[in-house]
């Protein structure tokens, strides 16, 4: 008979390995929200489409991704709407499908269409120069060999909504005027006025309208809709986006009672290669906030963001309540980038995040050449994404949205996980395009 204390010892190694065994269970199980359709009534294998989930589970099974959620619709059903993974590295909840995720630059699109529903009012034009309605902006020059002098011509409206306006984001510090972005106070500004008036201390990177490179020109165009409307961006977009779309889980400030539901955001260590927490003071607190960040500063659900794509699916309408035009939304996502100024930018990618065979539109990168883009695509098919490797996008031509939200910042995996994702939703698709051909 063994002694008592080696009997307690195994029970206790049994516990652990239990726990462990539990623990992985719940990291790898896919939790579903509700759906309205079956697969195959919109054209998709049911069978098939489960190789998103298993794709899913991969990654979080392999330590490339802690948590996520995953939503397929087509014709404007549901179709697929899962969790995977936990809530965080230290918070071992299952994820959820009302999960909140910060949703950094899907915030973008957010903000362009904000500022299209005052275009549409007549509030400006594409062509003006931003200095009209931010007159602070009117004499930022440009830094050429350590010498400052007055660009060319100034940076317009449609310049900031197509990242072409010669600003910056401070990622590239072996130039002398990305090292000006970064070391300025433009994100501990007190609110957007002060983000603006410190912005045009700073000097131009590129010629306005010369050169596709990603900035903080989405801020800008976040305190333009501030001033053309007289209300902060956080009441503009509660008021005539949020509250019409039934988007009531999107906030600067999340509320109180919905601080629990907040995905724990993460860091990749390219050391040791694996995700770690993010340290303490690298994001904004969910409340508090009073800089309204119109280039990264909100957060959302799936559930939320989709019904924002929807409504743009839905050529600027959502059950009957309607945001934009049908030809501005048709507007916002054509191509509107030459040849010569995309490609100046599209060299920097990906810190760019112009892929092969995308241009840009007003808010949203757009596939011109699905043949170059490297994985499955559409003609027409719009998107963007998050630096914490939120995902979604839009296609036209398959009358479909795919949204993916995840919290780990700096991944080696985002284009991966992007060409992944694609590929297991499009190989799931039984009949294509809207007519239903076989």
């Amino acid at each position: 008979m063994r002694p008592s204390s080696m009997i307690l010892f195994d029970l206790h190694a049994m516990k652990r390995r239990f726990f462990v065994l539990l623990s992985l269970l719940l990291a790898s199980t896919q939790v579903a929200g509700s759906v309205d359709a079956e697969p195959e009534a919109v054209g998709f294998s049911g069978a098939r489409l489960a190789r998103i989930s298993q794709f899913v589970e991969r990654e979080v099974a392999a330590g490339r991704l802690v948590g996520a959620v995953t939503m397929v619709a087509r014709h404007g059903q549901i179709v697929l709407f899962e969790s995977a993974g936990r809530y965080g590295l230290s918070d071992d909840r299952p994820m959820e499908t009302d999960a909140l995720f910060r949703i950094y630059s899907m915030t973008k699109p957010i903000t362009t269409v904000a500022a299209m529903i005052l275009y549409e009012e007549g509030a400006f034009q594409l062509g003006e120069p931003i200095a009209k309605y931010l007159p602070e902006l009117a004499d930022m020059s440009l830094l050429i060999d350590g010498q400052l002098r007055a660009p060319k011509a100034p940076m317009t409206i449609e310049q900031l909504m197509t990242h072409t306006a010669g600003l910056t984001n401070g990622w590239h510090p072996e130039h002398p005027v990305e090292r000006a972005y970064r070391d300025a106070p433009l994100y501990t500004s007190p609110n957007l006025s002060t983000f603006i008036e410190t912005l045009a201390s700073l000097p131009l990177r590129f010629e306005p309208g010369t050169r596709y490179h990603y900035s903080v020109a989405t801020d800008v165009l976040g305190a333009l809709v501030e001033r053309l409307s007289g209300q902060t961006l956080e009441q503009f977009f509660q008021e005539r986006i949020f509250e019409p779309l039934d988007m009531h889980d999107t906030f600067f400030n999340v509320p109180t009672e919905k601080i629990h539901r907040l995905a724990q955001n993460h860091l990749w260590n390219a050391e040791r290669q694996q995700i770690t927490p993010v340290p303490d003071g690298l994001i904004p607190p969910p409340s508090g906030v009073t800089l309204f960040s119109g280039g990264g500063g909100l957060i959302s659900t799936t559930r939320d963001y989709w019904r924002f794509c929807e409504m743009l699916r839905g050529g600027g309408s959502l059950e009957g309540t309607r945001i934009l035009g049908a030809k501005t939304v048709q507007a916002m996502t054509m191509a509107r980038l030459t040849p010569e100024v995309r490609d100046n930018g599209a060299t920097e990618y990906p810190a760019s995040h112009l892929y092969p065979g995308q241009s840009f539109g007003l808010g949203f990168g757009v596939i011109t050449d699905p043949a170059q883009s490297q994985v499955i695509s559409s003609r027409g098919e719009y998107s963007w994404g998050g630096i914490a490797n939120t995902k979604f996008w839009i296609d036209p031509e398959e009358d479909l949205i795919v949204i993916f939200m995840t919290q780990v910042m700096g991944t080696p995996h985002s284009d991966r996980h992007r060409f992944d994702l694609k590929v297991a939703t499009y190989q799931a698709l039984t009949k294509l395009g809207v007519s239903g051909r076989e």
